[in-house]
């Protein structure tokens, strides 16, 4: 009788072939935020890879998306914010509280069908912003999609349609203003574009005349009967509340403050607790008061 001989290389080979796909693995990258500087400040990924901020500074910092399409809380001393990059681009960004402090992600991989950005992720009530993108075919006289989320709605409802023009590109100023943070997309030839969203801050004005402060909250809800703080800009770089102030039913007040001699800068800030869902926290211009 004859025995059947199968060399142990081919065995392995058929085991090794016979072993399930493993998927593509996705990676992590850090970057350090400090006072000055994000380390490294330009980081370069593959599609579905994530960046992980972490706060290293004794100050507090934000991230934020130059088009909107990641913004994170605000980040106290250690705390850190992750976001995972789904489409190829460049990203430019900043530190929310120091926009002087800037940063870029490049992520490779093959280019969306189409793009989206706000000229504003971050607004003040009522200020103007504008969406923009480009379709990649190139072609002009596409029609572009847009469709919006407004919190606290559940899904996109569609907003309006837009052309394209050179080289695909295509822009819409939104108008009215959006009044509370919303989500945005486009979509063209069946495509769907990344979302980015546009926050809102409360608008907060002060004014002062004869030792008294007025201030108004505007937004799309009233702020009757929430509380705002009153701030000084101390020798040390930082804001001192000085004093808290509720607001009445027109969602204004008028304060008075005690301050030291000489010049003071003042404003008024509003948390985001008290701001109401839906909102960032809001400051008002800062205002020079002199005391002799």
């Amino acid at each position: 009788m004859r025995k059947l001989f199968i060399p142990l290389v081919a065995v392995a080979a058929l085991a090794v072939g016979a072993a399930p796909a493993t998927p593509a693995s996705t990676a992590t990258a850090t970057v350090q935020i400090k006072r000055s500087s994000f380390v490294p400040r330009i980081v370069t990924i593959k599609t579905g890879d994530s960046v992980k901020w972490v706060n290293a500074d004794t100050q507090n910092h934000q991230v934020v998306s130059n088009n909107g399409s990641f913004v994170s809380p605000i980040l106290g001393p250690g705390h850190s914010y992750s976001h995972r990059f789904n489409a190829a681009g460049t990203y430019r960004y900043h530190d929310g509280l120091n926009a002087s402090v800037t940063g870029t992600i490049k992520v490779t991989g093959p280019p969306p069908a189409v793009t989206i950005g706000a000229s504003l992720p971050i607004i003040v009530y009522g200020q103007q912003v504008s969406l923009s993108g480009t379709a990649s075919s190139g072609n002009a006289n596409e029609k572009v999609t847009i469709y919006q989320q407004p919190y606290p709605q559940t899904s996109f409802a569609e907003l309006t349609t837009v052309l394209t023009t050179t080289n695909g590109a295509w822009n819409l100023v939104l108008t009215p203003s959006p009044k509370i943070l919303t989500q945005y997309q486009a979509k063209w030839n069946g495509r769907t574009s990344v979302n980015v969203g546009v926050q809102v801050r409360p608008r907060i004005r002060l004014g002062y005349r004869n030792g008294r402060f007025t201030t108004i909250v505007q937004s799309a809800v009233s702020h009757a009967r929430r509380s705002v703080v009153a701030q000084r800009f101390s020798r040390f770089g930082q804001w001192v509340t000085l004093k808290k102030v509720r607001l009445g039913g027109k969602s204004s007040a008028v304060f008075r403050l005690t301050l030291p001699k000489g010049k003071s800068r003042i404003r008024v800030a509003m948390s985001v607790n008290q701001a109401g869902a839906g909102y960032l926290d809001g400051y008002s211009p800062t205002i020079t008061v002199r005391r002799r």
